[in-house]
């Protein structure tokens, strides 16, 4: 059994099942109900307002994205670095982790709202958004980053609990707010008749509620991570250690989304039926992905402990038995939504056409997810290692290059169909998993082995 420091797990020894499903369970269950603040929303949108404004909470999607995902990418380098620090049982630089990373939070806050709020008719504009759905995806995104402190503080905060093993209070607290976004939801659209303006509110006002419950447990908390105001301040040294992990992954997080929205340009070309069969497809296939996503941050968290404390031969064998895990579970949730495609695509809009050209997407690409779960467990292994440039190169060598190439001559040279472009993304998962896991292979198995009879 993994050993426990008040709230906080120790996964440096016992059982590596038990602990990651342990771990990645609450993850899973947490995933879901974050899922559901834009999955209610577009169930929501789809029923009550029309398919112009689901296309348009789609549409927006990629562009959120670009701005969360690199703050993703520095809590990742936190997590790395607390978790590392608490693996070492280096309590006195664990807690300054803990202020710079708040500290930085706070910034990242303000500069956020604002390019937010500056960059939403602009980029609108370059991804080609309909004019039948500009307006409504205006105002979304225009409220959204309003509030986006209310997820940037919550992520951060969750990311430092998990860091230190505990994924259950986060879970605890998504489930409550996400209720509160459903609540909000139906109150805004059908009782106030507020439209897309209040299924953006009702998800700024759940995030928020998060933040502020995140807050209040790590102020209060007598465990080692507890975040104490007057000591909050960035310390550079942490900063630049979190940066050295966390900066590729954002980099690569943000380009990644950005090329995405070339990718929905493809789609807009096929009009507002196909973008929200599109959206319905991506809100499923967010779905397929969360027990990959749960259990890859298990193994970031399994392995930065592991790594700082010197267990490699443990912190590989996690990493394998983490991948096999995934696959397995994956495999069952693609398998049941794949031959119930349209039914699925169905919760989202009653419209014929969007059904079919959800669907479409679905069949073509569900299958493909399996190379993503050892795309997403490697990448967040080989960055609790510390090692985030490698999968920083490898991931946007597929998802960008090999991706937006397909793209490109597929369309000009094969046919442009909704099936041509929606396929851009297993060819960008299949490219990933073959240069992933032989760069894994050969740096950190293969180049162990070599190195053990020298270092003897």
């Amino acid at each position: 059994m993994s050993r426990k420091l008040g709230k906080a797990v120790i996964m440096t020894e016992g059982s590596i099942v038990r602990q990651i499903i342990m771990f990645s369970l609450p993850l899973m269950l947490g995933n879901i109900f974050q899922m559901l603040y834009n999955t209610v929303d577009s169930i929501v949108v789809g029923n009550f307002v029309g398919k112009e404004a689901l296309a348009a909470v789609g549409s927006t999607t990629m562009i959120v994205n670009m701005l969360v995902f690199f703050f993703n990418g520095f809590s990742i380098g936190a997590g790395v670095i607390i978790g590392q620090r608490f693996g070492a049982k280096d309590m006195k630089n664990l807690h300054t982790s803990v202020e710079t990373t708040m500290a930085m939070t706070f910034l990242f806050c303000i500069v956020f709202t604002i390019v937010g709020i500056l960059g939403v008719k602009p980029m609108l504009r370059f991804m080609d958004t309909p004019e039948d759905v500009f307006e409504d995806a205006v105002t979304y995104l225009t409220i959204y980053f309003a509030g986006i402190s209310g997820l940037l503080i919550y992520n951060m905060g969750s990311g430092i609990l998990r860091a230190v093993g505990d994924s259950t209070r986060p879970l605890m607290f998504l489930v409550f707010t996400s209720i509160l976004n459903t609540v909000l939801d139906l109150i805004f659209v059908i009782f106030l008749k507020a439209g897309i303006a209040g299924v953006a509110w009702a998800t700024i006002i759940s995030q928020a509620v998060s933040a502020v419950l995140t807050l209040l447990l790590l102020t209060r908390t007598k465990d080692i991570y507890k975040l104490v105001w007057k000591d909050l301040k960035v310390d550079l040294k942490t900063l630049k250690a979190i940066f050295s992990v966390g900066l590729p992954a954002g980099i690569q997080s943000v380009i990644t989304a950005f090329s995405n929205i070339f990718v929905q340009s493809y789609v807009n070309y096929f009009g507002s039926s196909v973008m929200a069969g599109w959206s319905s497809y991506n809100k499923l296939d967010t779905f397929i992905m969360l027990p990959m996503q749960s259990m890859a941050m298990a193994a970031t968290t399994f392995v930065s402990q592991n790594i700082g404390a010197g267990q490699e031969e443990r912190a590989n064998k996690g990493t394998i038995i983490t991948i096999i895990m995934s696959v397995s579970v994956t495999a069952v949730v693609a398998l049941g939504l794949f031959f119930f495609a349209e039914p699925a695509v169905g919760l989202f809009s009653k419209d014929q056409e969007v059904i079919e050209a959800g669907a479409l997407f679905l069949h073509a690409n569900v299958f493909f997810l399996l190379f993503n779960c050892v795309n997403h467990v490697l990448a967040s292994a080989l960055r609790g290692r510390g090692d985030s440039r490698g999968p920083m190169i490898i991931m946007l060598t597929a998802f960008v290059g090999i991706r937006q190439l397909y793209l490109f001559l597929a369309t000009r040279f094969i046919g442009n169909t909704p099936f041509i472009v929606g396929f851009g993304y297993p060819v960008g998962w299949a490219m990933c998993f073959f240069i992933e896991v032989t760069y894994y292979y050969l740096k950190h198995i293969r180049g162990k082995k070599k190195a053990a009879p020298a270092a003897m």
